[in-house]
């Protein structure tokens, strides 16, 4: 009866032993990482996650412990290769629009999560999802051809749909993520031209935004309906799928249920893209093994239970550099994007001695910042000589920095009390400006300047190694008959001051991390006083003009000339004393090869070579 069906019968038993392998096998994955708890939906994330997963190794029974690995090899873990790196803190969102609340998010999302566009070892926006753009004559538009060849990790297509979804969150108006950049989103229309084309126009020329597009898509296929205020409590920030080299395998946690590792997986649809062929590879995992302190961290590191420490700071610098040279650990160094400078008070009367450029001369070669740098900030930080990070595109490498010479400063000075004692000559000072000469040319004689003419302090943060430095820098004024003190407050105190401009001069440091663009606008453009970062209202129009058209003009030649010429009239104007740049040090094991840091905008920019990592 049933012969004429018999291979119905048959493809049916196989359809059913088939759903039942499949079934088996989802239930196996699915206890990789449970569904996380919900998230409060607060713009300041939550301080723990607590998360039951089932797959813990049996080894890992100790609280911060590190699961075994297999006899004969740390980097064997269930024989998976895996690349073991130690980060401090804990997880909160696995999610770009929220990672730059936490560290630890920005680390681990960056494998995971590609933007538009990436930076190059020169910090220079190359394409990444985007295959290619054209900015309009006006520099208002930027169009996006969108590559047709990405999937996301689920074996979706990455299309136009995905970006509109992301920038519909960032510019939300309930977007529980960074203020300044849901502001700066909100300014930003978005079109979508085709499936793969998307087209943003701006309300002003902005030539930073091949930077700004480089913030991590989202699915909007995973996520679709869900709001910018409920995406922050949404399960998808524990359980993310992005388009990147490495997608998420298991967030571990211990018997107390504090998660201590997440595991991420080389992306199988990564691989099939012409970069993934191009690059071995050759680390299957990478696991973010969770610290509470670095002290904790480095002993990790110390011992071998993990294989690589960045530091986050420029005090962690110091103790990384040392346990390389006696741990026999291989460390790899860049310039953090930090500049250290000494800002004078252009704003302030009993300061208006700071307008004069012949003073600010005097303070620029009156200093020996090589030994002054060397003893406070040793193995630490670099001397700086450009407001430029070095290494990034628009750094100029042949700035001619004026050379030490008290001698010429002492003259300077002396010139400058002359006309501060005589009232009649002050009417010509602002001709220094113009000039960078004192407008008297009579001979004077070299002499301190009377004491108590030029009385400042200098403001900064309690911190032991920027004291002394302050410290040396007052010294060393003081020799020239300058009278010079130190306020050194607590941090949060210091900052009020710098934002209320409660200061004579200060040692500051300007933070360009997060960003590759390197422009600096918002320290030292007119306009950013006094709501800005130019806390000590430096008032240069050249500088200010250099940096407009820096930010106007989207073409990267002509940038480069505008940025080169900032730099140097930055120096001949004196606008402030470049000190410092805090050194970035990630130390690994020796096993690792083929590590090149290149240009750090941002702590995991460490990993943009990590296609072409190996473990020896």
């Amino acid at each position: 009866m049933f012969r004429g069906f018999r291979w119905q019968f048959f493809a049916l038993i196989a359809a059913l032993v088939l759903f039942v392998v499949a079934l088996i096998t989802r239930i196996n994955v699915s206890q990789t990482v449970n569904p996380p708890p919900t998230i409060a939906s607060t713009t300041q994330p939550t301080q723990s996650i607590a998360i039951t997963a089932t797959d813990i190794p049996p080894q890992a029974v100790q609280s911060g412990s590190q699961p075994t690995p297999a006899p004969g090899d740390p980097n064997r873990i269930a024989g998976v290769l895996t690349y073991r790196e130690a980060v401090i803190g804990s997880i909160q969102r696995l999610n770009p629009v929220f990672a730059a609340y936490n560290a630890v998010d920005h680390d681990i999302t960056s494998l995971i999560f590609e933007g538009l566009t990436r930076s190059n070892e020169y910090g220079e926006a190359r394409p990444a999802l985007a295959q290619r753009w054209v900015i309009s004559s006006d520099a208002l538009e930027y169009t996006f051809f969108l590559r047709q060849d990405v999937l996301w990790q689920d074996g979706n297509p990455f299309t136009a749909n995905d970006v509109a979804y992301t920038m519909s969150i960032l510019r939300a108006p309930d977007f529980p993520g960074d203020r300044d950049l849901n502001r700066f989103w909100r300014t930003v229309e978005t079109e979508l031209l085709d499936v793969h084309t998307v087209r943003f126009r701006l309300t002003q020329p902005l030539s930073t935004f091949l930077d700004k597009v480089g913030i991590g898509m989202l699915p909007e296929h995973a996520l679709r309906g869900t709001s910018a205020a409920a995406l922050a409590a949404h399960p998808f920030n524990l359980t993310p799928i992005g388009t990147g080299a490495y997608q998420l395998e298991a967030i571990r946690t211990d018997e107390s249920g504090a998660v201590r590792a997440v595991d991420l997986r080389a992306a199988p649809v990564y691989r099939l893209r012409p970069e993934g062929q191009a690059q071995p590879f050759a680390i299957d995992r990478v696991r973010f093994q969770l610290f509470d302190t670095f002290e904790n961290a480095l002993a990790a590191l110390e011992s071998g239970a993990v294989d690589g420490l960045a530091s986050r700071n420029r005090a962690d610098r110091r103790p990384l550099f040392l346990s390389a040279n006696t741990a026999n650990l291989a460390p790899y160094n860049a310039i953090d994007p930090v500049f250290g400078a000494l800002i004078f008070n252009w704003v302030d009367d009993s300061t208006r001695f700071f307008r004069e450029r012949g003073v600010r001369r005097a303070l620029e070669i009156g200093l020996d910042r090589a030994a002054m740098i060397d003893r406070a900030l040793s193995n630490s930080a670099v001397l700086a000589d450009s407001p430029i990070p070095v290494g990034s595109w628009a750094y100029l490498a042949a700035l001619p920095y004026p050379a030490y010479d008290p001698a010429e400063s002492r003259r300077l000075l002396a010139l400058a009390a002359e006309r501060y004692q005589n009232p009649e000559a002050d009417e010509n000072a602002d001709s220094t400006e113009a000039t960078g000469e004192p407008a008297s040319t009579d001979t004077v004689d070299v002499q301190l300047a009377p004491s108590g003419l030029f009385a400042f302090t200098i403001l900064i943060p309690d911190d032991p190694a920027l004291s002394g430095l302050a410290s040396e820098i007052a010294s060393q004024w003081s020799q020239l008959g300058l009278t010079v003190t130190v306020d050194a407050v607590a941090r949060e105190q210091y900052q009020l001051r710098l934002e209320a401009h409660d200061f004579d001069s200060a040692l500051v440091e300007y933070s360009m991390r997060g960003s590759s663009d390197p422009d600096p606008f918002a320290f030292w453009h007119q306009g950013e006083y006094p709501d800005g970062e130019n806390y000590g209202g430096a008032d240069d129009r050249i500088i200010s003009e250099l940096l407009e058209r820096a930010r106007r003009d989207a073409s990267g030649i002509n940038r480069i000339g505008y940025y080169h010429d900032f730099q140097r009239t930055f120096i001949d104007r004196a606008i402030a004393i470049p000190l410092y740049f805090p050194v970035f040090t990630y130390v690994t094991t020796p096993r690792l090869q083929n590590l090149q840091l290149g240009y750090v905008g941002a702590p995991y920019d460490r990993f943009r070579s990590i296609g072409m990592w190996s473990l020896n």
